[in-house]
Formats: structure tokens, sequence, C-alpha cells
């Protein structure tokens, strides 16, 4: 699974470099290409491929003119390229989502248990502020029994 926050650099050439313990589990058990998307923009969504089909074929069981089916499609493929991690664990994100996400420099990696998102740190800690975890988050959590 892929768990915890770490900071990383996005290069000149737009390539994240991801950190050594999220690269490490996607090579042994998923390989080394991503689909690199958003849902809306402010953050970049890093799917090690083979989570990412599993996606497809799950979407692929609804309707093709389902409304909520298309919203997903247009937006993950507007922001969306696949995109091979190089030999230095680099990979690329393109030009429309970095500008859209703000993500240049210094920023944080957080793992989504089978994804990673990529934010521009400031931007995550306004998140965090307003959107605080409330009681009603915490009584969702606790009738999964976390």
């Amino acid at each position: 699974m892929l768990r915890g926050n770490y900071t990383a650099r996005i290069d000149s050439k737009g390539r994240l470099k991801v950190p050594t313990t999220f690269r490490r589990f996607i090579e042994e058990t998923h390989g080394t290409e991503f689909y690199v998307t958003s849902l809306t923009g402010e953050c970049v969504r890093l799917y090690p491929l083979p989570e990412w089909v599993s996606i497809e074929q799950r979407l692929a069981l609804l309707p093709s003119m389902d409304p909520s089916r298309r919203k997903f499609l247009d937006r993950t493929n507007y922001y969306g390229q696949q995109s091979p991690m190089d030999g230095q664990g680099r990979v690329l994100i393109h030009p429309l989502l970095r500008k859209s996400a703000g993500v240049v420099g210094d920023v944080a990696v957080l793992g989504y248990l089978t994804y990673l998102e990529v934010w521009e740190l400031e931007r995550f800690e306004q998140r965090l502020v307003s959107d605080p975890y409330t009681e009603e988050d915490e009584a969702a959590i606790a009738r999964l029994g976390v």
C-alpha cells in the first residue's frame, strides 16, 4: 500500500522524482508505467498503470452515455497522459497539469493506498484548514471499524 507523505521536487523539465519508499513498492508490485491525471486540476494523481487499467475496466461496465462516467473521463482524459518512470525514478508531469496544479519546485507526495497525489505545499495546507476533519467524518470511519 502507498501511505504517508514525503517532500519531493519537480525539476525544471517538469519531472517528479518519486520518493524512494513509494518507488520501491510501485516497481515491485506494478512496474514503471503511470497514468498521470487529475479530477479537478488542483493536484496531480499518479496511478500505477495496472491500477488505472482496473479503474477503466470498472468504468467500462457503465453505459457509455452515463453522465458520471462522462464527467470522470472528461476530466481524467483532459488532464491525463501515460508516462513512464525513468531509470532515476522520475515521472514527467505534462505542462497543462503542472500549471493547473501549481506544482513547481518542492511538493508534497502523499500515498492514497493505490495511487499518489502531488500537491503544491501551501495549497494542500490550505485544503486541510478549509476542509477540517469533523465528527461526522469520524463517525463514518468508525462505521468501517477503524
